[in-house]
């Protein structure tokens, strides 16, 4: 016992003296807390695209797509199809409402880097660039499908096709009862997955660029399926990546986000109530200050003393848009504060460029979700988050 222990103590001494200053340095400013100071909507917004592009500039893989994230370990990492597919329609969002072709060009880049590595049956790959043996993944194709439509539907026909088999190549591999089992991740546990209701969105997506092709029916059979895996409380069975008794709030936000998109489609009020619920049972778990435990367990309770920040802007996301659908101003609130813990763990002004307008997978640093790690759709939600927390402060 006494030398399994000694082992267990060298191997942690070993690990901690491996780990670079930087990430040593950031963890211990996170564990004295999150800065009083939010640096505000506009600020974050204007940083986080400056940090997209940099990622899209400093992928080692130096191919158009956007690095899965900058680690203080180890650096920039390759390009990830999956969610540089997700990625486009935020910069095309953020091109037209700024009037920046740079912006736009940057989008253009990204399409055209997922058109050239499209497999030939229409799905893509799971995983970042330059994983052995690549094969095609359903999720990670319904992530890039909300990219191509966007494509086809605001730069250029060219798309189209591109959008069209990854469509159908979906539809194909579609359950009779609506779900996906085949050509699952081999990055996360197997079977089917409540979440997949992410994918469900790329079909709408891609059914208003395309009416009449039978991509809505398929999404919608997808949803009824989840809404069959879900609890009278409005907690999903098989909803993460690895551990489907405390899933992350991230793959939670998947599932709220895609039933949300079913309800904008379809107007169907069974998926409203779906949706209310499961946001009901997160908004449960969330502190006045804003925190988010990064899992929660079947009572909706934090299961974790770290947030996913990820899934914090997913569902503030998920909350004004119920907010704006139902008026309840408990919504709007806790998204509100959602996007004030997350704005805060932001590192702004005279930073490292590398992390500057990033949003780590953890906060603190060294949480268990993207450990030491700035994720490019952290990120991205986190632009999707504050531009609706804007647009409805606004009015």
């Amino acid at each position: 016992m006494i030398s399994s222990q000694l082992r267990h103590l060298a191997g942690t001494v070993r690990n901690e003296l491996q780990l670079p200053r930087t990430a040593r340095a950031a963890r211990e400013r996170d564990r004295r807390g999150l800065p009083a100071q939010d640096p505000g909507i506009t600020k974050v917004v204007d940083d986080g695209l400056a940090w997209l592009a940099r990622a899209q500039d400093c992928s080692i893989s130096c191919d158009g797509g956007v690095a899965r994230h900058f680690s203080l370990v180890d650096g920039w990492s390759a390009s990830y199809p999956e969610t540089t597919g997700y990625i486009v329609p935020t910069v095309l969002e953020a091109a037209h409402a700024r009037q920046d072709p740079s912006l736009r060009q940057r989008a253009i880049r990204m399409l055209d880097w997922l058109t050239h590595i499209q497999f030939p049956d229409g799905g893509f790959q799971g995983g970042p660039i330059g994983v052995p043996n690549p094969v095609p993944v359903v999720f990670n194709t319904g992530q890039i499908l909300l990219g191509l439509a966007a494509g086809a539907r605001d730069v250029s026909d060219l798309y189209l096709d591109p959008m069209r088999r990854a469509a159908n190549w979906l539809v194909r591999a579609q359950d009779a009862d609506g779900a996906w089992r085949r050509f699952a991740t081999p990055f996360a546990s197997p079977g089917e997955k409540s979440y997949a209701t992410h994918v469900a969105w790329g079909l709408l997506e891609a059914h208003r660029v395309d009416p009449g092709s039978g991509y809505a029916d398929a999404a919608l059979a997808n949803i009824d399926w989840t809404l069959r895996q879900q609890h009278a409380n409005g907690w999903f069975e098989r909803c993460c990546l690895t551990d489907h008794a405390q899933p992350l709030t991230h793959t939670i936000g998947y599932a709220v986000r895609g039933i949300l998109e079913g309800f904008r489609h379809s107007r169907d009020g069974r998926l409203l109530d779906a949706a209310r619920r499961a946001a009901d049972g997160v908004l449960s778990a969330i502190s006045p200050r804003g925190f988010l435990p990064g899992r929660l367990n079947a009572n909706w309770r934090g299961c974790v003393s770290w947030a996913c920040l990820t899934g914090s802007v997913q569902m503030a996301h998920s909350w004004l848009l119920l907010f704006r659908e139902t008026g309840d101003t408990r919504y709007r609130d806790a998204a509100y504060a959602a996007n004030a813990y997350v704005r805060r763990s932001i590192v702004t002004n005279g930073a490292d460029p590398n992390i500057r307008g990033g949003v780590k997978g953890s906060f603190p640093v060294d949480g268990s979700y993207g450990t030491f790690q700035y994720l490019n759709w952290a990120c991205k939600f986190s632009i999707d988050a504050n531009l609706l927390e804007e647009s409805v402060r606004g009015g």
